[in-house]
């Protein structure tokens, strides 16, 4: 029963962790400069996602090309999953652009990886364990830091409240988006998987653009390409290529980084100041991310022996 039990906790991370880790922490990083595209952007915040996939799926296309030949490659019988991914993370950007606008960059970056949570929760639920200690005082601690991190701003900007509402969603689809790719990633590498998956996404969010009367063509090309070049391709691809080597733990706790550098972005160019709270809520932000990668995964992580061979 005991030996049982002890199975069910995890096994520790190897070295060989380190890479992705790596990338993960890069990727969300990069992700985090997406909603200051986004307010600079002169199109509408959902035509602004459409360019996001419509200019960044082709550099995918051709990295793939380039490196694998056959973006098919692995993808018999996951046509049905990443279909309903791109739609998932069609829904997810067009909600989540929408609360860009009406509430601070923490906050939309902060609701929008609400995940943080809910994707771990997935995890310990597929692998039909408990966290352990260390790793239930790091959750713990994220969660506090997320609350301090959104607290002082929002108690006192109650009308940020649809923002916050809209990019929660975003953050509820952000999650099913997630565990499509996990799935898709136990049987392809990461870029074809997100080459096809954001291919998906094209048409849905431009018919949304259209049907909410959105400018669609910009004037200012720069500031999309750079949305997609720093959000789908660089940032988008170091988090699906983590996705397929770390725990949901891991990389759900780690998405907390983003509202970090969005908060420290909004306070040098939009003037949202930060205070003592949001610091604290950083620091141990910081401390959780320690503490999971110094810990151990849940036996039933995402990852799979066969999954990272492919990698």
């Amino acid at each position: 029963m005991h030996q049982r039990a002890a199975s069910r906790q995890a096994a520790p991370q190897h070295s060989g962790t380190a890479p992705p880790f790596a990338a993960l922490i890069l990727g969300n990083i990069a992700l985090a400069f997406g909603p200051w595209f986004v307010r600079a952007a002169d199109v509408g915040p959902v035509a602004a996602g459409f360019w996001r996939l419509a200019i960044g799926v082709p550099f995918l296309f051709a990295i793939v090309f380039v490196m694998e030949r056959n973006p098919l490659r692995n993808a018999k019988g996951l046509g049905l999953v990443l279909l309903l991914a791109g739609i998932a993370f069609a829904a997810d950007l067009a909600s989540w652009h929408v609360g860009i606008l009406h509430t601070t960059l923490a906050n939309a970056t902060l609701f929008g990886n609400s995940a943080t949570l809910m994707y771990p929760i997935w995890g310990f639920l597929i692998a039909r364990a408990w966290p352990t200690r260390q790793q239930g005082v790091a959750l713990a601690l994220a969660a506090l830091g997320a609350g301090l991190l959104l607290g002082r701003s929002y108690s006192l900007s109650p009308e940020h409240l649809l923002g916050d509402l809209l990019c929660l969603l975003a953050g509820v689809l952000y999650t099913v988006y997630f565990i499509l790719m996990a799935r898709a990633r136990g049987a392809m590498t990461p870029l074809p998987a997100l080459a096809l998956s954001s291919a998906a996404g094209i048409l849905p969010l431009l018919l949304f653009a259209i049907a909410l009367g959105e400018q669609i063509w910009p004037q200012n090309w720069g500031v999309l390409v750079g949305l997609a070049l720093a959000s789908q391709v660089l940032g988008q691809g170091l988090l699906i290529y983590a996705l397929g080597h770390l725990s949901p733990l891991v990389v759900g706790i780690a998405l907390l980084s983003q509202p970090i550098v969005a908060g420290t972005v909004g306070w040098i160019v939009y003037d949202e100041r930060l205070g003592l709270p949001d610091f604290i809520g950083a620091i141990l932000v910081a401390i959780a991310l320690v503490l999971v990668r110094r810990g151990s995964a849940p036996a039933g992580q995402v990852a799979t022996a066969e999954s990272e061979a492919k990698s």
